[in-house]
């Protein structure tokens, strides 16, 4: 099994270009089953994306990759469609489930693998099942698999959601795209990669407005046989790398990027201390010395992103006195916290607050991950930590961070793969 080594107390400096959305590119390759041929650009060469080409290719689209130049191109017009997804190949990837809102509108059924157990909490799909009823889909749930039908095709419903959920958000707009009459979906997730998906789906041929927290579909045909897209860029990478840089950074810049859509982390960044210049399609991050204590609550889109949490964690072990972060989003989101201690990090766990006390002076161990963004809060911590850190279990970095070994060894860490 491979682990990754890092050599911490390295000063970094350099420039890190940002790959594309991971968490757009998911929900865009599923609304390709909706389409005829389409063109993906910018897409990140991560382990999740290829398991939904896998699964996609099973349903019975033609990919093909061209790697060099991060472009995807699907092809749907295979008579011969499956409307499964098996567990093989939704068990490692909960985003697995989004096929089934685009198999149910232009197919008219769709079984589809319950996602296995997630490292960071239950995530039920009730919300998404909750939508496609309201749509006029009947579903069933056994032996593992959801099964859903909709013989005479899906109608346009007002649905409300009692809580937000991207994924739900996702497979409803999804679902609704042809379907008969008008959709209203309110308490949506407004999330960037939402907005992309949308963005998608309305060059594709879609209807879809965005107001606020609700999302009105009118249903419509594909009338258009090839497009292009462009994926937004991964804003979850970019916080990761600004984090970093904060933490051992003399000068990092970050490039291929929107600030407007980070403006809330970059003014958390900027309330603790960390020094930095936002420009057009660029961030510059500074050597910080004085790191300052912040509270805060994870959100949904604009809020904080609980994807950010672990990594924020670590730099407030640098500041000065007692920093507090609420996870509101998911139940089980602190499983790094015991590897963080065993580094030398002060930190309590209270319900759902974390409570950091700092500065604490983190030092080298070996240490376990156990979710993705889990994992590259080790690494943060392992490059600012005296000594060496080894990481076990680092396929999950794999799943979401394209070439990050690469990325920040081109900005001088000591860290490699074994």
């Amino acid at each position: 099994m491979q682990k990754l080594l890092i050599n911490g107390k390295k000063e970094l400096s350099g420039k890190i270009s940002i790959s594309g959305s991971k968490n757009a590119t998911l929900p865009i390759l599923a609304a390709t089953i909706l389409s005829h041929q389409v063109e993906l650009k910018n897409i990140p060469l991560v382990r999740d994306i290829f398991t939904m080409i896998d699964l996609l290719k099973f349903i019975g689209l033609k990919i093909s990759i061209l790697k060099n130049k991060k472009i995807i191109t699907i092809n749907n017009t295979n008579k011969n469609i499956k409307t499964l997804a098996p567990y093989k190949l939704v068990k490692t990837m909960r985003a697995g489930v989004l096929v089934l809102g685009p198999l149910l509108a232009k197919y008219k059924k769709a079984k589809i693998s319950l996602p296995g157990g997630c490292a960071i909490g239950s995530r039920p799909v009730n919300l998404h099942l909750l939508a496609l009823k309201k749509l006029g889909a009947k579903i069933k749930i056994k032996n593992g698999y959801i099964f859903a039908e909709a013989k005479n095709g899906l109608k346009g419903a007002k649905i409300t959601f009692p809580s937000i959920s991207v994924g739900a958000t996702e497979n409803a707009v999804l679902a609704a795209f042809n379907a008969k009459g008008k959709t209203i979906l309110k308490n949506c997730a407004i999330e960037p990669e939402v907005k992309d998906l949308i963005k998608f789906l309305n060059t594709l041929g879609g209807r879809i407005k965005i107001v606020g927290r609700k999302i009105l579909i009118i249903g419509c045909k594909i009338n258009k046989k090839h497009i292009t897209h462009e994926v937004i860029f991964d804003r979850i990478e970019l916080g990761t790398y600004m984090i970093a840089a904060a933490l051992v950074g003399k000068k990092i810049i970050l490039d291929k990027i929107n600030p407007s859509i980070i403006r809330n982390e970059v003014d958390i960044l900027k309330k603790m201390g960390v020094r930095l210049k936002v420009k057009r399609s660029t961030i510059e991050i500074l050597k910080s010395n004085k790191i300052k204590k912040i509270n805060l609550s994870t959100k949904p889109y604009p809020g904080f992103p609980t994807d950010l949490q672990a990594q924020l964690m670590v730099l407030m072990t640098r500041a000065q006195g007692i920093s507090r972060i609420t996870e509101s989003i998911f139940e089980n989101r602190f499983m790094h916290v015991p590897e963080l201690k065993r580094m030398g990090a002060n930190i309590e766990i209270k319900n759902k607050i974390a409570i950091v006390k700092g500065p604490s002076k983190l030092t080298g161990a070996e240490v376990m991950a156990t979710d993705l963004r889990a994992s590259v809060s080790l690494v943060l911590a392992g490059l600012v930590a005296d000594n060496r850190t080894i990481i076990n279990r680092i396929y999950h970095l794999d799943r979401g961070y394209e070439f990050l070994e690469k990325k920040l060894k081109n900005c001088k860490a000591r860290i490699r793969r074994i």
